[in-house]
């Protein structure tokens, strides 16, 4: 199994300088690149103290420069609001100066008020998305493109440069429904699933697999599937469920101003439901939770390193397994020390017991494992997890 950080720029109260942020910020991704971590993974957001990161691309060149191990990952490239032959020169740019460290995920976005300042209909931003990768991966792998659409048009155009990795750098999307990991899964895409925790993934890594095996003729390989969820260590129990309760600030943060969350035509008709009647941007973020809660749901794994790994372990078997994990753990009023040592023990204390459980993966033997779990029931979002990226 892989893993690495989801960095948010959070800058909540603006409680310090926004220069100490980025240090902070920094020190924690240097600690990450010598203790083991596989990526970093950079959000993009407009307009926020949530995360203060407008664009990925630039602050992955500065991180290339900065490390030597980490792989630079984009979650996301927020596709729908750039011109997408810009959106390929920028990121083949930090593939090429990088030496072919880039992952690269890409998505709608979530915030209704990024689609209005930069004069983006919600209803058109899906559309926009998914034609904007096409053209992405058409000028990576083709000396010159051709594109004419309602949205963009060009003749014979030669992107330069062309990524480092070839074809391309690996792309990772967002799937919330069984229905939206079979495209993903045809185009060898890796599947990311964003705190959907028990009554979702399995359906969602069931229906990449089964789609993965009918267009592909095999299994689907463990690292074509990530989960990302919230994660806090410690070493007594107590610190780790302080820690948590910071962390849970993810879920109980409010992104979204209250006029913006629920536009028409944005949402698929029972996320707007869901919506309406209470709840935060998605079933698994709702604005009032606990963490006893969401560690019950398995969207934040809390505690010891003993505790940690198996609070995974049990979500991985009940999955069906995954080889990526993404982990969010900065957040709220953390202390940097306390990051700091959350991070180390899962490095070193949770990581190789993982490593080494992935590492003896039997597709049969993992069927059986996961055929004596029942199944805990979530609702059908349809094709929600095309439409949403965090």
């Amino acid at each position: 199994m892989k893993f690495g950080v989801l960095q948010f720029f959070s800058w909540p109260q603006r409680r310090t300088t926004l220069q100490t942020v980025y240090q902070r910020a920094m020190q924690r991704i240097e600690i990450m690149d010598k203790s083991g971590y596989d990526a970093v993974w950079l959000a993009e957001h407009h307009f926020t103290e949530y995360s203060v990161c407008p664009s990925v691309h630039m602050m992955g060149m500065h991180l290339a420069n900065k490390t030597k191990n980490l792989r630079i990952g984009t979650a996301v490239s927020l596709a729908a609001m750039y011109h997408p032959l810009r959106l390929a020169e920028e990121v083949a740019l930090l593939d090429v100066l990088s030496e072919g460290r880039v992952n690269w995920g890409a998505g709608r976005g979530f915030d209704p008020t990024e689609f209005h300042t930069f004069n983006i209909p919600p209803p058109q931003s899906k559309a926009r998305f998914q034609e904007a990768v096409d053209i992405v991966l058409e000028a990576w792998t083709n000396e010159t493109i051709t594109w004419k659409s309602e949205n963009w048009n060009f003749e014979n155009v030669e992107v330069l440069p062309k990524p480092f990795q070839q074809p391309h750098p690996p792309v990772w999307v967002t799937i919330g429904s069984a229905g939206t990991a079979i495209p993903v899964a045809e185009h060898n895409y890796v599947g990311a699933v964003f705190l959907a925790g028990y009554p979702g993934v399995r359906s969602i890594f069931d229906g990449y697999r089964q789609g993965y095996r009918t267009r592909h003729g095999a299994d689907a390989p463990l690292d074509r599937l990530a989960y990302c969820a919230l994660v806090y260590v410690a070493d007594d129990e107590a610190e780790a469920k302080a820690g948590g309760n910071e962390v849970l600030w993810y879920m109980t943060s409010n992104k979204v101003a209250t006029e913006y969350i629920n536009p028409p035509g944005y949402h698929p008709p029972a996320v707007a439901a869901q919506i309406a009647n209470g709840g935060n941007l998605a079933r698994s973020l709702p604005s009032q939770t606990t963490l006893d809660a969401q560690m019950e749901r398995g969207n934040v794994f809390c505690g010891t390193p003993d505790q940690v790994y198996e609070q995974i372990k049990t979500f991985y078997d009940y999955s069906g397994g995954f080889g990526n994990l993404l982990i969010m753990g900065q957040a709220g009023h953390l202390t940097f020390e306390q990051t700091r040592r959350s991070m180390s023990l899962f490095a070193s204390e949770v990581y190789p017991r993982l490593k080494e459980l992935t590492a003896g993966y039997d597709v049969d033997e993992m069927s059986a494992t996961q055929a004596r779990l029942p199944d805990q029931q979530g609702i059908d979002l349809g094709t929600f997890g095309l439409e949403f990226a965090r």
